[in-house]
């Protein structure tokens, strides 16, 4: 029966020599014939004085004159690994730390998998999306995440394992997983279909099989590889009371809306097909059940002056009914095949400037208050693909530097993020920021460094209206809770990094405080399946979807 589910790849994905070459860069090292080329690459890399982006290259520059074969990292990496294991090197964290491919995937606390549902019609008709029809509606199949999901098929288990085993093979852990489905309208799709994705994507993080998703959802408390959040993404005008409790069931904890404007006139415009006051609907009702909710927007389309997108930016933040937890800047991209482009050929759309743009975007992140993420801003459509307009790669490195130059620095909590820092527990001050919203007032608590940099952060919501879930009405309710730096395994210790000091336990108790303060006897936390567990060592119990606590 679940087989009905797969698409098979209507690709011929890489060449059959481009595959035998990938799969070359990926066989293990044998180490009974090759473990004195290792210990030396070893040494070496403990030995460089100084770690950056280039020193690895010098080492194999190096070794490689002397007569030593060439390594990737990766593949170092697994070696070290396996001699470690067998005693005949010692454990070096620092070695592995230097050896891991790609560090800053894992920098933000949880270990990001991204998996694309199958071709799915889309209830939207917007003139500046693309149709690739190997795609999901939005997605180009030459877009690194796409391809990887075309060339499997779409199979959601094959998906997550394939990504997990990556990451692993590259350095990463893998037990805190964020498990993000993309794919357009998620919530336009059969919902037979939706709960076997979840349960399928499960399966691969629990490395067992369920035959139902509440088993699934079971297994992952103790699982290998434990989901700290699931996230999905919709459109506004198709959030609804129903929707949010589907939602809730399948495990989700933070939706991506596609706002892309709250100009009614360029709605229409462009044909989106919902207005603002769907938006506004859509985050009263998602807030109300403790869900995070990021926005996309867009600016630069049909219709929009970069005066206009200012100003339609900064309604997010005056309008009590929007105010996201997260955002992603969108800059419109003109495709070829699309009825923009049509628009662009008769000279009625013109895409901004690179100057204009970096001037906007720099404008709109003066304006991103605190308690804001900024994931992006600008998606990663491939050059080649974009007819006309900024085909900048580096951009959101440009606006940051044109803000440090003008001495307004953005204050948004990806910006601020410790990262690699070394953290003492001890010099860390917290901070409270509060904000009105239609259904809620909002506690945002931070824990932050004497050089202002975020260490953790929990969202608290007090709710002065209704709750769209019967079993979190009337209750204060945690919206999330966030530790960063440096992913660290659940059996490891802090050792100088963000993780494991104990700060996450110390936010809650402050939200604790803060509810009891405000009147509220119980406290919920819209709980990710894999930190159940975490909680009810804090005192909270399990109920249908929520895990609550009394105060």
């Amino acid at each position: 029966m679940a087989n009905r589910y797969i698409t098979r790849p209507r690709a011929a994905g890489t060449s059959p020599r481009q595959q035998a070459e990938w799969r070359a860069r990926q066989r293990p090292i044998d180490l009974d014939a090759e473990q004195t080329h290792v210990l030396a690459y070893l040494e070496a890399v403990r030995a460089e004085p100084e770690w950056g982006p280039e020193a690895y290259n010098r080492i194999v520059r190096r070794l490689a004159r002397t007569g030593h074969p060439v390594y990737g990292k990766a593949r170092l990496h697994r070696a070290a690994l396996a001699l470690m294991h067998v005693g005949k090197v010692a454990h070096d964290e620092e070695l592995l730390r230097r050896l891991r491919m790609k560090p800053v995937r894992t920098l933000s606390g949880v270990a990001p998998v991204t998996v694309l549902t199958k071709p799915y019609p889309c209830p939207g008709k917007c003139i500046f999306c693309p149709t690739d029809p190997l795609m999901p509606k939005s997605y180009l199949s030459n877009e690194p995440g796409a391809m990887r999901a075309l060339m499997l098929g779409f199979d959601p288990y094959m998906q997550t394992a394939a990504r997990l085993e990556a990451m692993q093979r590259t350095g990463h852990p893998t037990d805190k997983v964020e498990l993000l489905i993309l794919g357009g309208t998620w919530s336009s799709y059969r919902r037979d279909y939706q709960e076997w994705f979840v349960r399928r994507c499960f399966d691969a993080m629990n490395g067992v099989e369920s035959a139902t998703l509440e088993e699934a959802h079971r297994h992952n408390e103790e699982a290998p590889h434990r989901n700290v959040g699931l996230v999905i993404e919709t459109r506004p005008d198709h959030i609804t009371p129903d929707e949010v409790h589907w939602l809730r069931r399948l495990g989700v904890t933070r939706v991506q809306l596609g706002v892309q404007t709250l100009d009614d006139r360029l709605s229409a415009l462009n044909q989106r097909g919902e207005t603002v006051d769907d938006v506004r609907r859509a985050m009263r009702l998602l807030r109300g059940a403790g869900f995070k909710v990021a926005v996309h927007w867009m600016p630069n389309l049909l219709g929009a002056t970069p005066q206009s997108d200012l100003e339609d930016f900064r309604r997010f933040w005056d309008d009590p009914a929007l105010r996201p937890d997260e955002m992603k800047i969108y800059p419109t991209g003109l495709l070829r095949g699309t009825p923009l482009y049509e628009h662009y050929l008769r000279g009625e759309y013109r895409p901004y400037s690179e100057t204009e743009l970096i001037d906007l975007l720099a404008a709109c992140k003066r304006l991103v208050p605190r308690y804001c993420r900024l994931n992006r801003v600008m998606r990663d459509i491939p050059a080649p693909d974009i007819a006309a307009g900024v085909t900048t790669s580096n951009l959101r490195q440009i606006v940051q530097q044109r803000l440090i130059a003008d001495g307004t620095p953005c204050q948004c909590i990806r910006c601020r993020e410790v990262r690699r820092e070394v953290v003492d527990r001890q010099t860390i001050r917290l901070e409270a920021l509060t904000y009105e919203t239609d259904h809620s007032t909002e506690v945002f608590l931070s824990a932050v460094t004497p050089r202002d940099r975020l260490v953790g952060f929990l969202r608290l919501s007090l709710p002065h209206a209704p709750a769209p879930i019967e079993e979190v009405d009337g209750q204060a309710i945690i919206r999330q809770v966030q530790v960063y730096g440096p992913l660290v395994t659940l059996d490891e210790d802090g050792n100088g990094r963000a993780q494991h000091q104990g700060i996450g336990r110390w936010l809650i108790e402050q939200a604790r405080r803060g509810a009891r303060e405000a009147g509220f006897r119980r406290m919920a936390v819209i709980a990710a399946v894999g930190t159940r567990g975490y909680y009810r060592r804090l005192g909270f119990e399990l109920g249908e979807w929520y895990m609550s606590t009394v105060l």
